[in-house]
């Protein structure tokens, strides 16, 4: 599938999923409204066995360079203003604004993975460098998952590609950090603004896939939309590998997810250490 002209796509997506002024014009989270006490409170009770599992990757070594990470709302690579903050992505206002900071005790909520590579992938549940995953593959997944897949409003979901176990079983570290990748395709906007979900992450480097699916080069497009005007915060390089595995044991793809990022003022986006809690 390829888009039309970048421009022209980006411009319908920032009038179509603009949500800067629905929680008021000081608003820090975003998105992250949507993942209230109440849903804290049900992810709290989806503990059953209390099986812990770390979702951050280690780096160095022979492993990426690169931690486990999320980017906040100062970080969009847009032309235009921040979520409710600068002039420019990334700038001091902005970062001021719309820090991580303002995340420390937002992102914990009801946590459901979508392993996308198991449910539509190749036997070893992978996707191949360069899959887009559609709107039909999340709902695939949750259909081939079952009930406690299903994606509901406040939820961080967390999308498995495979990419990182087949990195890591190959050993094939170049080009994972920068290099092509299966990821979110741009369409899913409309169901990542549909849904309410309060967050999305990924074992990939950039969460969309890569080459991205404009004719032309474009720059992280779904970042241009998703971040500065959905307000969604985004997740890059989890290690999902274990929660899969533990999931596809169980059957039970929800689950209490805690990943507040160090509380560092002004910064756009910073390492994570997740838990998911089952």
């Amino acid at each position: 599938m390829t888009l039309g002209p970048v421009e022209e796509e980006l411009a319908k997506a920032r009038a179509a999923y603009r949500d800067r002024s629905r929680w008021g014009e000081e608003d820090v989270l975003g998105t992250l409204n949507f993942a209230d006490d109440a849903i804290r409170a049900h992810a709290a009770s989806l503990v059953r066995r209390g099986r812990a599992v770390s979702l951050a990757q280690g780096f160095g070594g022979s492993g990426p360079r690169a931690a486990t990470r999320w980017h906040g709302l100062g970080r969009g690579h847009d032309t235009e203003r921040t979520w409710h903050g600068g002039s420019r992505p990334g700038g001091d206002d902005g970062a001021r604004v719309t820090g991580i900071e303002h995340l420390r005790s937002a992102c914990t909520g009801r946590g459901v993975l979508l392993d996308v590579g198991r449910a539509v992938g190749d036997p070893r549940g992978e996707l191949p460098d360069g899959f887009p995953i559609l709107e039909e593959h999340l709902r695939d997944t949750v259909e081939a998952q079952g009930a406690t897949s299903s994606v509901r409003r406040g939820d961080i979901v967390v999308v498995r590609t495979g990419q990182l176990g087949r990195v890591r079983r190959l050993g094939a570290w170049d080009g994972y950090e920068t290099g092509h990748a299966p990821g979110l395709s741009f369409t899913t906007l409309d169901w990542l603004h549909r849904t309410e979900v309060a967050a999305v992450a990924t074992d990939t480097w950039d969460l969309e896939v890569r080459p991205s699916e404009f004719a032309e080069p474009a720059v992280s497009p779904l970042h241009q939309v998703a971040v500065p005007h959905l307000g969604l915060p985004l997740g890059e390089l989890w290690d999902l590998e274990a929660l899969a595995e533990d999931c596809a044991a169980d059957g039970v793809y929800e689950f209490l997810l805690v990943a507040a990022p160090l509380p560092v003022p002004g910064a756009t986006g910073f390492p994570v250490s997740p838990i998911a809690v089952k």
